[in-house]
């Protein structure tokens, strides 16, 4: 590999003993030194390859420890139903109709983040998509990835009809006469496509059936999305047999866009431990971090959990994937095999039970199990108090707070002030980070970064300011802290000698614009293990 110099810049190294530098030295894959001009170029040599940063921002690659690699690429594949794009369900139908006259009748039409709460209409039905087409079958995932929408073509090439039972930890939803409304829940989705894998109740299915070749196309096309973000390394969030077969074919093939981590999910447990596997596995490039589960359902879709039900009216009572002597066994289990746990949870009742999952895992763990929970979503002064006893390592997603904060003051009232509780967990000298949840949000770390810094809605409405954090925290909580939570602190998310060189040169110096501009800021400049990866200007 070459060497590289990236100098004239402003260096936000993540490095207590260093944090400041004006030139970054890369060579073979390493970070050299980050330092004076001077220094630098010393150490790379004559024969470099020179970076003239003109007082931009360099840091290190993002890191995104919750993004749905595979499934945002199929989405950026797919039909755009994300909100403003579609702002309502006559737009939903129009674009489903557009997309019918160039799709060949009998296949699937797939639209991925429906915002139906945003919808004056409310949510869609079967009937109104019937409108669109009645010659394909149609799914529209709901931007949480917890639910559905789906025409009678997709029911009845599925098999299902109105005496459905619905399985644990899902449901169909019904109109007062007890027929199918098309609006599929959680567990539920598992009978709607062909699926790649049957994951039972153990969370949302999205993870369809479809031929690995496409898939492989598909994430190979996500690379540019990523690296123009400044994305290095992901952690998926959810990982199948599915997802792991397919990493494992691109990696073979070089063509993994990113660093790729995952959680397999907790269907797969008792299959891993009969093979002696457990986490960390693999290299820095493809490698298991830890073990996914799932409490509760999602905020987005009305299914959290809370000890308090919400909504305009009180008729969002949540649901839950196992009951909590199950969530309980289940995380034991796997710390005590050896697996870092990561465990989906939004509202405070599902909290309760995340927390004496992670108790009874902890005391059977090794020495650093560093527990993770997905969104912590509302968790109460008590329980994050309690998150200092083990460790927990709140994994956030403040884009929520942009996307559907409006949604969650209206459905929470005031408790919506206190979802994502990060000020308060950073005082607790808790270590909280950012993430994305893409393909629900933005996978642009800056969008993140932004929203975890303003607080504000999408119809500018401060929601939770006094849990606002620094640009600085949110920088560190999307790169040193983030590489801590995938346990690869000792080699990523930090600009430190000996590190992996992962750099992302931003289009601008973000310490010297206004906050309201943060999420105009993209990557100028994209370093992946050496190599320049990305380049604004070659756009």
């Amino acid at each position: 590999m070459s060497a590289l110099l990236i100098r004239n810049a402003t260096v936000i190294t993540m490095d207590e003993a260093n944090p400041r530098a004006a030139a970054l030295a890369v060579r073979d894959g390493r970070i050299l030194l980050a330092g004076t001009e001077e220094a630098a170029r010393a150490a790379v040599g004559p024969d470099a390859v020179e970076i003239d940063a003109g007082g931009r921002t360099v840091l290190p690659g993002f890191i995104d420890p919750h993004n749905h690699l595979l499934s945002t690429a199929e989405s950026l594949a797919a039909l755009d139903a994300r909100y403003p794009t579609v702002t309502s369900v006559a737009d939903l139908v129009a674009a489903v109709a557009a997309a019918a006259e160039r799709t060949p009748p009998g296949q699937w039409i797939r639209a991925f983040g429906m915002d139906d709460a945003k919808y004056p209409e409310g949510r869609p039905t079967r009937r109104v998509l019937d409108e669109a087409t009645t010659e394909h079958p149609v799914i529209i995932y709901h931007v949480s990835g917890h639910q559905a929408v789906v025409n009678s073509a997709a029911l009845a090439q599925s098999g299902v009809t109105d005496d459905v039972t619905d399985p644990p930890g899902g449901a169909f939803l019904r109109d007062e006469a007890g027929r199918l409304t098309g609006m599929v829940v959680d567990s539920a989705m598992e009978l709607l496509l062909p699926l790649a894998v049957d994951i039972g109740c153990h969370g949302p299915n999205f993870h369809t059936d479809l031929p690995a070749e496409q898939l492989l196309g598909w994430l190979q096309d996500a690379a540019d999305t990523y690296l123009a973000a400044g994305v290095t390394t992901v952690c998926d969030p959810q990982v199948s047999a599915r997802e792991l077969r397919v990493y494992r074919a691109a990696h073979a093939a070089g063509t993994l866009p990113v660093r790729t981590f995952g959680l397999p999910l907790s269907h797969q447990l008792d299959a891993f431990h009969s093979v002696g596997l457990a986490a960390p596995f693999g290299d820095d490039w493809l490698r298991l971090t830890g073990m996914k589960f799932y409490s509760d359902g999602t905020l987005l879709g009305g299914t959290a959990r809370f000890s308090v039900p919400y909504g305009e009216h009180g008729e969002f009572t949540g649901s839950m994937y196992h009951e909590p002597e199950e969530l309980v066994d289940l995380v034991r289990r796997a710390a005590e095999q050896g697996w870092q746990v990561a465990i989906h949870t939004q509202g405070d009742w599902a909290m309760e039970q995340t927390l004496a999952a992670i108790d009874a895992a902890v005391k059977v763990a090794g020495p650093d199990p560093r527990p993770r929970i997905e969104h912590c979503g509302y968790p109460t002064p008590e329980q994050t108090r309690r998150f200092t006893d083990y460790g927990v390592i709140p994994v956030n997603q403040p884009n929520f707070l942009y996307d559907s904060g409006g949604d969650f003051l209206r459905r929470l009232g005031e408790r919506a002030h206190r979802l994502q509780p990060m000020r308060e967990e950073l005082d607790l000298g808790l270590r909280p980070v950012l993430s994305s949840d893409s393909f629900v949000s933005s996978l642009r770390p800056m969008d993140t970064v932004a929203n975890a810094v303003r607080r504000t809605t999408r119809e500018g409405v401060e929601i939770g300011a006094d849990q606002a954090i620094s640009v600085h925290e949110a920088l560190r909580a999307h790169t040193w802290d983030a590489a801590y939570a995938l346990g690869v602190e000792d080699r990523l998310g930090a600009l430190k000698p000996g590190y992996l060189a992962d750099v992302v040169v931003l289009d601008r110096d973000i310490e010297a614009i206004p906050t309201e501009e943060l999420s105009d800021v993209n990557a100028w400049l994209t370093v992946l293990d050496g190599r320049i990866a990305y380049r604004a200007e070659e756009q």
